[in-house]
């Protein structure tokens, strides 16, 4: 496994908010969170990087975190959290080439491997024109494809993201999802934890969390994960398949698309 939990409990605040949590989460695949607000999504993506402790115990690739050396640790797993700040200072090249400190000795310039894996990572959410601005001129979602390019250009195994399409555009997030696709398919495991339900959809797995609990862990487009999400909501969303994608839609809206009411190749379409 990429990454395996067991949360007796974990605390954020005054109360506990984890509660009986196992996940095991395997190498080359994208996983979602989802759920309501206040479900404990966030906390338990800080747990997973290690930033919360817990009763209990977490993995990265077999090892308990508490196991691994720092700097080992932070190559092999690589964290963006909500609303990052970054000195409104700092250059988008160089905010970008904080990515490899774990891979640099103290001190030690960049060698052509940093080089070349801050291109990518510029490129790869397009903010390559954009490496010479500083970050207090950019636009929120400028600033959020940069903490992306940072975050991709750690090369890291496993990478855990809170958020991370806040303030993009569409065409940006797919950027996003493409360069998900590509981690993915070179073995990595990517962690997000998702509002847009639609992009959630679009994962391998879904892990639900509802008041503090994992509700349910299952392949995206399974009929029993989107039972599991609409109960999560209350029974305030249905889920339809639009185009061989699967789409929530608040159960308020009427008229909602209808290709294909019915269960199609082992999902379900839920009525409004």
């Amino acid at each position: 496994m990429a990454l395996q939990a067991r949360i007796a409990r974990a605390r954020m605040g005054a109360g506990f908010t984890l509660h009986g949590l196992q996940l095991d989460l395997a190498p080359g695949r994208w996983c979602a969170i989802a759920g309501p607000n206040g479900a404990g999504k966030s906390t338990l993506l800080r747990v997973l990087a290690g930033l919360l402790p817990c009763e209990g115990v977490v993995r990265l690739l077999g090892r308990p975190l508490a196991d691994w050396p720092t700097r080992e640790r932070a190559r092999a797993l690589a964290w963006m959290g909500q609303q990052e700040g970054g000195g409104d200072d700092l250059l988008v090249w160089d905010a970008v080439m904080l990515g490899r400190l774990p891979h640099r000795a103290w001190l030690a310039p960049p060698d052509n491997g940093d080089l070349a894996a801050v291109r990518t990572a510029l490129c790869r959410m397009q903010c390559w024109e954009l490496r010479g601005r500083r970050l207090g001129e950019l636009s929120g979602g400028e600033r959020q494809r940069v903490l992306l390019a940072r975050l991709l250009a750690v090369q890291a195994r496993v990478l855990l993201m809170d958020e991370p399409l806040a303030h993009l555009d569409p065409p940006h997030q797919s950027d996003w999802l493409a360069a998900v696709r590509t981690l993915v398919a070179g073995g990595a495991t990517v962690v997000s934890v998702l509002h847009e339900l639609n992009m959630a959809l679009q994962a391998d797995d879904l892990a639900i969390v509802r008041d503090g609990r994992l509700s349910h862990f299952g392949a995206s487009h399974e009929a029993a994960t989107h039972q599991a999400l609409v109960a999560a909501f209350g029974q305030r969303i249905a889920i339809h398949p639009v185009q061989g994608q699967w789409i929530a839609l608040p159960r308020e809206l009427r008229g909602a698309p209808t290709a294909g009411r019915h269960a199609q190749a082992g999902g379900a379409a839920w009525r409004d």
